[in-house]
């Protein structure tokens, strides 16, 4: 969950301001979006507040792709309209992204708080919508086809500090049988080369040193737009940057990690030895009732190689327990290929029925019990192996960005190039120098480590 301020003086000359609040729930690629709409609120005169108490306009950017997050999200919806008037002082509440795109008939008929509802190709059109809501002109919009890039254009301020995600495509392609994204999101749409580099450039120079690649598919990044893959060759034009400090991609499918992308990410210094390769099950007729193209064999063989060719890299995965037809013959491989490959870090969900996708009408639904009996030992599994894994970093120095400090006010918080922002370990860090300033890099050896967190000291 992530609340927007704009941390840029307002441009825009609006006759009437309004004040916004903006709330952003779910994944990084949401947050690129809820970024946009803030940066053209922004230019559009709009003034961004930090409370939903001092919002006219209270905007819910939702998540929707899973029963969890549907529900976080229309609790959201339900927490803002307490704000609207005669209770609060806001006018409108406007709900947008995911939730919006699946569920706009349902959002206006069973939510008559709600008083706009876009889709996720509608964000660059958000002051359009707040225009007809002002003047009185505005109907019930039900949201068009998914798919749209126009908003990624703008220069949009992250909400993080010392990093910044750049959302290197939109929509997916791939049609897992469990999945909605591609019927919330849309096909597959590169972003086009040139257009990225210059975000790139924009964002470092702002002091954005790490910059984050993002997509449903970042391997398949360029196939679309250009007939092939140019992850490797995004990669490596990104690294020449001067001010890049470090690049590191997420949400790399297995076939998309070809020799080209393997051998820049040993030869670019700045390339972050960091691959997160969702494999969601090691059953190969689990993987084949999830519509996945990989089987246990050749993602062993993958991630084999890895370990030999890069032998620092951090490796992640998300996994899937409790999909239709699992079998405890299916479970007990899923849980001895994590035992043979031992993933640094691992995330896990319990299968989630949708309609609208293929898997929501199999038959041999596992129980809830017994799915989340198998969640439970899965990650208690995991915990261990990602322990002993953290382990071997002890003794190593690494470069470590130093990001704030901790609640005590003893240790710097930072992360290295094995830990990615919001779901990783963190580094506490105990500095020799007290000059040390947030969002610098220091040499810091490893003393402690377990599965959540490590401490280090800095090193000259």
């Amino acid at each position: 969950m992530k609340e927007m301020m704009d941390p840029v003086t307002k441009t825009g000359s609006r006759k009437n301001e309004y004040r916004y609040y903006l709330l952003s729930l779910g994944c990084a690629k949401n947050l690129v979006d809820a970024e946009c709409m803030a940066r053209i609120l922004m230019d559009d005169g709009f003034k961004s507040v930090s409370s939903p108490e001092l919002a006219d306009i209270l905007i819910v950017n939702t998540c929707g792709f899973i029963e969890s997050a549907k529900r976080e999200s229309i609790d959201a919806i339900l927490e803002l309209a307490s704000f609207k008037q005669p209770q609060g002082s806001a006018k409108w509440l406007i709900v947008t992204g995911c939730l919006s795109q699946r569920y706009a008939e349902d959002i206006y008929r069973e939510l008559p708080e709600v008083d706009a509802v876009l889709g996720t190709a509608d964000y660059g059109q958000i002051s359009k919508y707040i225009d007809q809501l002002e003047t009185g002109t505005n109907r019930p919009y039900l949201p068009g086809e998914p798919g749209c890039l126009d908003h990624l254009t703008v220069a949009r301020q992250p909400s993080t500090q010392h990093y910044a995600w750049i959302k290197i495509a939109e929509g997916c392609s791939n049609h897992c049988s469990y999945c909605a994204i591609p019927g919330i999101r849309g096909p597959y749409q590169s972003r086009s080369f040139e257009e990225i580099i210059q975000e790139a450039k924009r964002l470092s120079k702002e002091g954005y040193g790490e910059l984050i690649l993002i997509a449903q598919d970042t391997g398949a990044y360029g196939v679309d737009l250009y007939g092939r893959q140019r992850l490797p060759e995004l990669i490596e034009t990104i690294c020449q940057i001067p001010e890049v400090r470090l690049v590191r991609i997420l949400y790399t499918y297995a076939d998309g990690v070809t020799d080209d992308l393997i051998d820049v990410l040993k030869r670019q210094d700045k390339a972050a030895h960091y691959l997160d390769i969702p494999i969601q099950h090691a059953s190969d007729p689990m993987l084949r009732r999830m519509n996945r193209p990989d089987r246990s064999e050749s993602l062993s063989a993958l991630f084999g190689r890895l370990r030999q060719e890069i032998p620092d890299i951090i490796l992640r995965t998300t996994v899937m327990v409790g999909f239709p037809g699992e079998t405890d013959d299916d479970f007990n491989a899923l849980i001895q290929f994590i035992t043979d490959i031992r993933f640094d870090r691992l995330g896990c969900f319990i299968f989630s029925p949708e309609e609208g996708t293929p898997a929501y009408k199999l038959k041999n639904r596992v129980d809830a019990t017994i799915a989340q009996e198998r969640y439970d030992r899965l990650m208690l599994h995991q915990q261990v192996i990602a322990a002993e894994q953290a382990e071997k970093r002890i003794g190593s120095v690494v470069s470590v960005t130093l990001e704030s400090i901790d609640e005590r006010g003893i240790f710097y918080v930072g992360r290295s190039f094995g830990e990615a922002p919001d779901t990783d370990p963190i580094i506490y860090v105990a500095a020799s120098d007290e000059s040390v300033e947030l969002g610098q890099t220091r040499n810091v050896r490893i003393a402690s480590a377990d599965a959540y967190e490590m401490t280090g000291v800095t090193v000259s």
